[in-house]
This record gives structure tokens, sequence and C-alpha cells, in this order.
């Protein structure tokens, strides 16, 4: 009787901190979708930020919890293995160290309900920065936030499936010169010219102004045509650009995160974020501070945009 009364105490303080969590985020409720899966995204973005996972840096113990829990929930949210596994391992070189570390991208896909051997591949890379100095970085924004992002969008595609295949990948050491990325677009597992289009969510769970970024159209242009159409059924205020070389390398995003090597191998890509706040790179970008209901609008932009481009892509 105790233990039943200690477990019934256990979960309602449970549900009264998460509760308090959501209320200090300015939300009040549980946002809630149409969409997608809300309330499973958020409690992902809160587990693959938690203190546990170490920040998220391959030499952590607590990176092995991060990487069991995606692939876990890669298979939950209905992602088939793109081969015989999801991992896809490489080396990670350490900047002035000549030990290499162990770097393993998370791959798989959903059947195309139409054009199956064509693909859209959608991104996003689940490292951080780990411990430094004894402070844990947990990086929900970046990028606890995209990583999360992968198992909502997937569900929704397998519910109502896209004329094209669509892999997607939670990619290792973006941190680190975006390594991942790179040894994924060196080593396809599909012909490159089945790619139409790369999609990469990097930081999408807080902006104060409401403005979602979207990079891709300077370098690709005919994609400006679709993106216009999505910036009409977004559900925050979708903003284009932040990749004219001319503006220089810091407002340009073509080469801040793994979009960088798809824009290498020349395959179309497009990349949401937001600009930079001032929890980027430090030890308080925290589930606390993230905003849920802005990043659950900009989870379904995504979702709403790659649809777009599906039909785009499927004219022939």
């Amino acid at each position: 009787m105790l233990g039943s009364i200690l477990k019934i105490f256990t979960l309602l303080l449970v549900l009264s901190l998460t509760s308090s969590v959501y209320a200090q985020n300015g939300a009040g409720t549980w946002p809630k979708s149409a969409l997608i899966e809300a309330t499973e995204l958020l409690e992902d973005l809160r587990i693959l930020s938690a203190d546990s996972m170490q920040g998220r840096e391959a030499s952590r113990a607590g990176m092995q919890k991060a990487r069991d829990y995606i692939k876990r929930r890669f298979h939950e949210s209905g992602i088939l293995p793109l081969g015989s596994t999801y991992e896809q391992e490489f080396r990670i070189v350490q900047r002035d160290k000549t030990e290499t570390l162990k770097g393993v991208n998370f791959i798989g896909f959903i059947k195309g309900a139409k054009r199956p051997d064509k693909y859209i591949v959608i991104t996003a890379h689940y490292d951080h920065l780990g411990v430094r100095k004894g402070k844990i970085y947990n990086g929900a924004d970046d990028n606890a936030s995209g990583t999360a992002s992968l198992f909502a969008i997937a569900k929704a595609i397998n519910k109502e499936k896209l004329e094209n295949s669509v892999i997607f990948i939670a990619f290792d050491a973006e941190e680190t010169a975006s390594q991942g990325s790179k040894y994924f677009v060196a080593n396809l597992p599909v012909k490159k010219e089945s790619i139409g289009l790369n999609i990469n969510v990097d930081m999408v769970s807080r902006n104060t102004k409401g403005e979602l970024w979207v990079a891709g159209a300077y370098a690709n242009p005919f994609l400006r045509p679709t993106l216009e159409e999505a910036q009409k059924v977004a559900r925050v205020k979708l903003m284009i650009g932040h990749d004219d070389p001319k503006e220089g390398r810091e407002y340009d995003w073509t080469f801040q995160s793994d979009q960088e090597s798809f824009h290498a191998a020349k395959i179309p890509w497009i990349y949401f974020g937001v600009e930079d706040h001032k929890d980027y790179h430090k030890p308080t970008d925290d589930f606390v501070n993230i905003m849920p209901e802005f990043y659950v609008h900009a989870v379904e932009t995504v979702l709403l945009t790659a649809r777009l481009f599906d039909k785009e892509l499927s004219v022939e």
C-alpha cells in the first residue's frame, strides 16, 4: 500500500515539475498540433538535452545514451533502416590530437508512394559540445531541437506518405567541421542524382520575434517559388535569406551547418534555423529556455515545406 502511495506521489511530482517548466517558458499549457505529435516532440527534446546525455559529445559516456535513444526513436517513428542497420560509423578527427573517436550517423527512410527511387533527405545533427570546465552544454536548441523534429516529421509522413521516398539522418560531429555529413555525402547509400533536395534542420526551438529562417534559394534559385508558397502556409514568420555570400560569411549560413556538405556535392538544399540567441554555444542552452509554441509551429512549417517540395519534385 505504502509503495503504491509513493508511486502516485512521485508521478504527481513529475507532472508538477513538467508543468512548471512549461509555465516558465511562457507556454502555460502544452502546445497542441493537428499536424504532428506535439507532446512527443517536446518530450524528445527534453530527454535529448538532459544532463544525463553529458552534452552529446563523442568522448563522453552520455553520448551512448543519446545514440541508444535516437536509434529507438527512429524505429518507433516508423523509419526503416536504409540497409541492414541504422548506424553508419566513421572516425572523428580531433583537433590537435592523433587519437580519433567513433562517430555514428543514424540513417533510415520512409518509402515514397509513387516515386520510391527518388529521395528528399531530411537531416539534423545530434552532437553538441559536451562538458567544459565542469559545465554541461546541453544544446537544447543546438541541436536537440532539430533531432527531435526528425521523429515528429517521420511519424507524420508515415500517416500520409509523400510521393518521393524520404531519407532521415541524425548526423554526428557537426560541431567538429561537419565530419558526419561529409562522410555521408562521400559514401552515399543511393545514387546522387536520385536526391532531389536536402532539408537541414538546426536550431528551431526559440526566437523572440517569431522568425524562422530558411536559406538555400540563393544557391538554387529554382527553390524560391516553392519557398514563397511555404511562407503562405507557415505556422511561424518564415523568412527567406541568410544565404547571399555578398553579405559576408557571418550572415551567409551556407557553410554553417551540415547543408554545406550537400552544397559541396552540388545537391540542392535548404536550411531551417533561427538567428543566434544569448544562449548559443553556452551552458544555458537548456530545455527551460526554449519556446514550446514557437518550436511546435516551426516543426509544422518544416513538414509543410517538405510536402510542398514533394509535389514540386514529382512534376516530370
